[in-house]
């Protein structure tokens, strides 16, 4: 092993314990990543080494086509959700909602259909309300359709080149990658390389780098997610927890047992003279007091044995409906500051709604006080919910996280704007307006041309897509403004950043070092062992990393064992794209898991129950399917 080869590896290794670790997001986790890379590529000399093979092109992975088409996917799934496509289509499943595995059939196929043609966390952030609010008419527990419907949403990114990142990764890897076999197989007629061309019989000179079509995925991740759809609808939902099966409140569009928020205790207070431990039983679990406030506003533990006095200020657990309830009932109030701030911004338009905190909201790692910055102070925080752990902050420290259910009032008008600046999804009602039908047709009418383009070779699929968003801005169906709202920055950075990194591993040689060890070791395996294995591992990965970076990591090893077996490439780099998709173990493996770790009520153990057997489902058919549509 060399000194690049060496390094390279050490860079990986340490960028997968920051990824599991998880102190900083994923797309921090690139930068430092790169960092490393260049400094690494310093030590060795620059000269000398083979980690970057020219410095001043170390952020062109920020141009790379994996990177622009992943934006402007998303700048179209935002396009098409003005102009009111998927609402119209949601629609027609109410009437298929009566009955629970109708219910879940319904839904779920049609946000695996969405996911095909945008993307789909958009997909899934579109169909939950609808979930909730249908959920709520049958009285029917949201937990066990929510996770069916973010598996789902997964399954269908799977159809399409532009469903989800990793395909769209593995497209554009796969030009790259044969772009560098050929120049490897030209420029030294005796290596490995030069050997795999003859064994496919092909001519190097010949030979034209492509990358994956649109719907070169569709064979496999169709036949996938429509058996996987089925799976969950039918069979996979009844692993959900049988505790999590409650039905929702019958006034609150979507019940949650945990938001946290903080009371005072006025002098005819129904709570006084009873010690704390009795409150859970006096309001028939309606309430539990979790923490004591004192004068200072610093958080203590409580002592259950303690006497409610007059005065007294606690943080309590409670659905707000029934806090509200409660107040009268009890007569317990808001501490005075929440209720000062409450009066002043009360008018005849004040509203309340339940907001779910999204992957791509900038609220993330931020507090209350941000909040108020971003609203211009015309909002309130009345209470979060958060499943799995609970709140040990005043409702000004706590750190909002992807899943979490913020009880907001204000202005319909403001909180209206706010909700879309601040990238947050309505629980209550949904607020996206329906667009035209007009609107709707020319929509459809530029999408479906822009594939059309892509699909005969007439333009490439970035530049098709890009034509396809300023038709939309042409059209005034895409603001100029709403641009760039969609994008999940995050994901941009972090492939523009570990695409170089990827490329180290090639140029370091590395991968064929990986590749000749994997295939050293799995010596006694038939090739289409090696492939499930690689499927596997890679499901692995995608459960605990990111899956563009699993699939960015993965992609040049599976070409390099594809190599030295001197068998087809294709169907490894399928195989990647298949594990990288799927991610059902965690709700960190994707973001669709996460969007829903918080309204489900969800523990982080719950996944793998429904997860793990769709995995094991989908090794099982996704490996004869790759290898008859993508043979060896």
């Amino acid at each position: 092993m060399s000194n690049d080869q060496l390094a390279i590896f050490l860079i990986i290794t340490f960028t997968f314990i920051l990824f599991v670790w998880g102190k900083w997001r994923y797309d921090i986790v690139a930068i430092i990543s790169l960092c490393t890379l260049f400094i690494a590529d310093i030590i060795l000399g620059a000269e000398n080494s083979n980690l970057i093979v020219d410095p001043s092109k170390l952020f062109l992975g920020f141009g790379h086509p994996a990177v622009i088409t992943v934006a402007t996917v998303l700048i179209i799934s935002r396009a098409l959700r003005n102009a009111g496509v998927v609402e119209i289509i949601s629609r027609y499943i109410t009437p298929y909602s009566k009955y629970q595995i109708a219910h879940i059939s319904s839904l779920s196929s049609v946000v695996s259909i969405f996911s095909a043609i945008m993307n789909n966390v958009g997909a899934l952030a579109l169909m939950m309300p609808v979930a909730i609010k249908s959920s709520l008419k049958w009285n029917r527990s949201p937990s066990i359709i929510l996770m069916p419907l973010a598996f789902a949403s997964i399954l269908g990114g799977m159809i399409t080149m532009i469903g989800t990142p990793p395909n769209i990764i593995i497209s554009t890897l796969r030009k790259t990658q044969y772009t560098e076999l050929k120049r490897q197989a030209i420029y030294d007629s005796s290596s490995k390389a030069a050997e795999y061309f003859i064994s496919q019989g092909l001519d190097p000179y010949q030979f034209v780098p492509e990358p994956f079509g649109l719907l070169d995925f569709s064979p496999v991740g169709g036949i996938i997610a429509i058996i996987g759809v089925l799976f969950i609808a039918v069979i996979g939902w009844r692993f959900i927890p049988k505790d999590l099966n409650k039905k929702p409140g019958k006034e609150s569009l979507f019940s949650i047992d945990n938001y946290v928020t903080e009371i005072r205790i006025p002098i005819d207070c129904k709570f006084i003279g009873k010690r704390i431990s009795e409150i859970e039983n006096y309001t028939e679990d309606r309430l539990s007091i979790i923490s004591s406030i004192s004068t200072d506003g610093e958080i203590n533990d409580i002592f259950h044995n303690d006497i409610i006095v007059e005065g007294d200020r606690f943080q309590v657990q409670a659905d707000p409906l029934e806090l509200k309830l409660m107040m009268d009932e009890f007569n317990i109030r808001l501490t005075k500051k929440m209720r000062k701030r409450i009066d002043s911004l009360k008018d005849k338009n004040t509203i309340y709604k339940e907001l779910l905190v999204t992957p791509n909201s900038p609220l993330v790692n931020r507090n209350r006080t941000y909040l108020r910055r971003q609203s211009s102070n015309s909002l309130t925080l009345m209470a979060v919910a958060r499943e799995n752990e609970p709140i040990h902050n005043r409702l000004g420290n706590i750190i909002f996280r992807v899943g979490d259910v913020l009880l907001i009032q204000g202005n319909a008008e403001i909180l209206d704007h706010n909700i879309s600046s601040l990238n947050l999804l309505p629980l209550a009602e949904r607020e996206i307006e329906v667009g035209q039908f007009s609107r709707i047709g020319i929509s459809i009418l530029i999408f479906g041309l822009a594939i059309a383009l892509s699909m005969f070779g007439i333009l490439p699929t970035t530049l098709a897509f890009i034509t396809a968003i300023i038709l939309y801005i042409f059209t005034g169906i895409l603001a100029i403004r709403d641009l760039y709202k969609e994008i999940d920055w995050p994901i941009i950075v972090l492939l523009g950043a570990m695409i170089p990194v990827s490329n180290a591993l090639q140029t370091t040689g590395t991968t064929q070092l990986i590749a000749d060890f994997m295939v050293t070791i799995t010596a006694s395996l038939p090739a289409w062992g090696i492939l499930v294995i690689i499927m596997v591992l890679t499901m692995c990965l995608s459960d605990i990393i990111n899956n563009a970076a699993t699939a960015l990591i993965m992609a040049p090893i599976c070409v390099g064992i594809a190599v030295t077996l001197n068998v087809n490439v294709d169907p490894f780099l399928m195989a990647v794209a298949v594990g990288a998709s799927c991610a059902f173990l965690t709700p960190i493996g994707h973001q669709c898991n996460a969007l829903i770790l918080g309204p489900g009520g969800y523990k982080f153990s719950d996944y793998w129950r429904m997860g793990l057997p769709l995995e094991i489902l989908i090794v099982i058919i996704g490996t004869p399917l790759i290898l008859y549509f993508w043979p060896l």
